[in-house]
């Protein structure tokens, strides 16, 4: 009788070292599962902090070629300005001179176009 006691008390004692073995694990692989999901939102974070800086220090480029190519722009029509105002006066100064010449060559008496 003694050795089936002893033999069910360590069945007994087997099967507490076996549940106690599976909650082990249980408990290590929803650790390792709280774990693994913890690094993945963090990643998830540092993924979004990241993108966030690219896309602030892509549109602050942006914006400063924006200024930088209007400002390049503003310069050129200042001076395609400055170039028709230097042709335009040139021409004017023709002009002038052209009929300062014929109004200087011509009759001092204005003459009637009257038919008569």
């Amino acid at each position: 009788m003694e050795l089936i006691k002893r033999i069910k008390q360590t069945e007994e004692q087997s099967q507490q070292i076996v549940e106690q073995a599976k909650a082990e694990a249980a408990r290590q692989a929803e650790e390792a599962r709280q774990r693994r999901r913890q690094l993945l939102e963090e990643a998830q974070l540092q993924r979004k902090k990241a993108t966030a800086e690219t896309v602030a220090q892509a549109e602050a480029q942006a914006k400063q070629e924006a200024e930088n190519l209007k400002a390049k722009a503003q310069g050129q029509r200042q001076e395609l300005h400055n170039k028709a105002d230097s042709k335009m006066a040139k021409a004017v100064a023709k002009v002038m001179s052209y009929l300062g010449v014929h109004f200087a060559e011509a009759p001092q008496n204005p003459v009637s176009c009257s038919r008569g």
